[in-house]
C-alpha cells in the first residue's frame, strides 16, 4: 500500500482553519503525466460490488487517469463498520493503525466524526454549481454536514427500499380472501392484509388452533421509524442551525407502534432469520421490505423442509406510506469522503469522482451492485436496461427493483437523518427497541397461549392503552439516554 506523505503540524493547522469553498469557482490545481499523483481509496465493497469497482479503477488508471497523471489504488477494508473503525483509528493515529487514505467510503456519521477531527476536505470548490445540479438534489444535500456551504460527502452510489412479494403464494391467498395488491399501498392496509393472511393460513389447518403464519417482515426497522415519523409530521430528531434535539411526539410514536409492534405481537409480522429474504425462503413470510441492494437475495423457491420445496415468482412493489400523507422514502448508501491534504491531491480525488459518476459508467456499477445511479439523467429505466443488454432475464428482479426505486426517487420525498454526535447509537436504539420489545411480547404471548390462556384476551392486554403508555415511557427514557439530546 502506498504510504502517504507525512503532513506537518503547521500544514495540518492551516488546513483545519481553512473555510469552505464556493461551488461556483472551481479550484485550478492541476495534475499531469509529467508530475503524477497517486491516491489511495479505502472501501467496504465485496463480491460483485468489489469486482465492479476494481474494474472501474483499472479503466480509470488506463484512460483518464493516465492522461491526467493520476493513479488510483483501491483497497477493501472489510465491512462498513470495520472500515469506519479503521478510518477513525488512522485519524487518531492509534498504535498499529495504517496511514489515513486519500479517500474513503463512509456513511454520514463516520464522515461527521472525521470532520469534527479536522480531516475531511471541502469539495465545494472543486465542482461548479452547474456540475452539482446534475446530481439528485437529496444526494448532494446529504453531503453538506457541519456547515451549510461545505460539501463533505460526495455521492457515488445510493440505495433505497422496495417491497418484495412472493406472488405465487399471494395469488392463492388473494383469490381465497378477495384481496388485491392495492391494499399494500399503505401501512394500514399492510397490517389489515397481514391479519387476513394470518387467519387464512390458520384456517388451512382447522384441527390446530392459533397456527396462522406471519405475512410480512422488514430488514431495517429503524428506517420505518425514522421515515414514518417524518411522514407523519414529527421527525424524531430535529436540527436547527447545527443544534439537534429530540422530538418524541406521543401521537406519532403511537401510530408507529400500532403498525409494527402490535401486528408483530399478534403474529402478523415476524423476523426469524438474519434477513427477511431468508424468512421468505423458508416460507415464514410472503412479503418484505429490503434495500435495492438486497433484492438479489429474494428466493426463487420456498423450502419447507428437506423433502418439500416449490418454485415461486416474485414481484417488486413500492414501499407503503401512511394513509393521507405525502409519500416518503429512505435515502441511504455510503458516499466518498476526501481526506483533507494538499490541493493537488484533493483535486486528483475529485477528478476520479467526476469520472466515476459519469452516467454510463455509474449505471454500469450500480446495476451490477443493486445501487442507484447518482445523477438525475442516469436515473432512467431505459438507460439502465441498456446497461445490461443480453442479461435481462438473469437480472430480472434486480432490474425491476431499480425501476421501482427510480419511480420512488422521482415521486417520493427522500429522507435521511442528519448526523450528530450519537447518530449510530441513536439509530440502533430506535430500531432495536420497538423490534426487540415486540419479539419479547410475542414470545410471552405464545407461552401463555400454550399454557391455556385465551389468545384474544392476551392480545387485548398486550396491545392496550396501558401497554402502550408503559412502552412509550421506556422508549422515551431510553432515547434520551442514548442520544444525549
Amino acid at each position: 500500500m502506498k504510504i502517504r506523505k507525512f503532513i506537518s503540524l503547521l500544514c495540518f493547522l492551516s488546513l483545519v482553519c481553512t473555510g469552505c469553498g464556493n461551488s461556483g469557482s472551481e479550484k485550478k490545481s492541476e495534475t499531469s503525466p509529467e508530475k503524477p499523483v497517486a491516491i489511495t481509496i479505502w472501501h467496504y465493497y465485496n463480491g460483485v460490488q468489489q469486482e465492479n469497482f476494481d474494474n472501474a479503477v483499472k479503466e480509470f488508471n488506463e484512460t483518464a487517469g493516465h492522461d491526467k497523471g493520476i493513479v488510483v489504488e483501491a483497497y477493501g477494508r472489510g465491512s462498513i463498520s470495520e472500515l469506519s473503525d479503521d478510518i477513525l483509528a488512522s485519524i487518531r493515529q492509534d498504535a498499529g493503525a495504517d496511514d489515513i487514505p486519500d479517500m474513503f467510503t463512509a456513511y454520514s456519521e463516520t464522515a461527521y466524526t472525521a470532520d469534527k477531527l479536522g480531516m475531511v476536505a471541502d469539495l465545494s470548490g472543486y465542482f461548479t454549481e452547474d456540475e452539482l445540479s446534475q446530481y439528485v438534489d437529496g444526494y448532494i444535500e446529504e453531503g453538506y454536514i457541519n456547515a451549510e456551504d461545505c460539501l463533505k460527502i460526495f455521492p457515488t452510489a445510493k440505495s433505497t427500499e422496495v417491497m418484495m412479494l412472493n406472488m405465487t403464494d399471494w395469488e392463492k391467498f388473494a383469490e381465497s380472501e378477495n384481496v388485491t395488491q392495492d391494499a399494500l399501498k399503505t401501512w394500514e392496509g399492510v397490517v389489515e392484509t397481514a391479519e387476513k393472511y394470518y387467519n387464512y393460513t390458520d384456517s388451512l389447518t382447522p384441527d390446530v388452533e392459533n397456527d396462522g403464519k406471519a405475512f410480512f417482515g422488514r430488514d431495517s426497522v429503524a428506517n420505518y421509524m425514522f421515515v414514518g415519523a417524518k411522514q407523519l409530521g414529527a421527525e424524531l430528531i430535529t436540527e436547527n442551525n447545527g443544534d439537534f434535539s429530540l422530538n418524541i411526539d406521543e401521537n406519532t410514536v403511537r401510530k408507529l407502534w400500532e403498525n409494527y409492534y402490535v401486528p408483530y405481537v399478534k403474529g402478523y409480522f415476524t423476523a426469524q432469520s438474519r434477513y427477511r429474504s431468508d424468512d421468505a425462503k423458508i416460507g415464514e413470510i410472503i412479503a418484505l421490505i429490503c434495500s435495492t441492494t438486497g433484492t438479489a437475495y429474494f428466493p426463487d423457491s420456498v423450502t419447507i423442509d428437506d423433502d418439500y420445496s416449490y418454485p415461486i415468482e416474485a414481484v417488486v412493489m413500492p414501499v407503503p406510506n401512511f394513509e393521507g400523507t405525502d409519500p416518503c422514502i429512505v435515502q441511504q448508501g455510503a458516499g466518498m469522503v476526501v481526506t483533507k491534504s494538499d490541493e493537488k491531491t484533493e483535486k486528483a480525488c475529485t477528478e476520479f469522482l467526476r469520472w466515476f459518476t459519469e452516467d454510463e459508467r455509474n449505471i454500469g456499477f450500480s446495476v451490477g451492485s443493486g445501487y442507484m445511479p447518482v445523477k438525475k439523467d442516469a436515473n432512467d429505466a431505459e438507460l439502465i436496461l441498456s446497461g445490461v443488454s443480453g442479461n435481462e432475464e438473469e437480472n430480472k428482479i434486480l432490474l425491476e427493483s431499480l425501476k421501482i426505486a427510480i419511480d420512488e426517487i422521482k415521486s417520493y420525498n427522500l429522507y435521511t437523518v442528519k448526523p450528530f454526535e450519537n447518530t449510530a447509537n441513536t439509530r440502533d436504539f430506535i430500531g432495536d427497541f420497538i423490534h426487540d420489545s415486540a419479539v419479547s411480547a410475542h414470545e410471552e404471548a405464545l407461552a401463555r397461549i400454550e399454557s391455556g390462556e385465551d389468545r384474544e384476551e392476551i392480545m387485548d392486554e398486550m396491545t392496550s392503552d396501558e401497554a402502550f403508555n408503559k412502552w412509550f415511557d421506556e422508549f422515551s427514557a431510553g432515547l434520551h439516554t442514548v442520544s444525549a439530546l
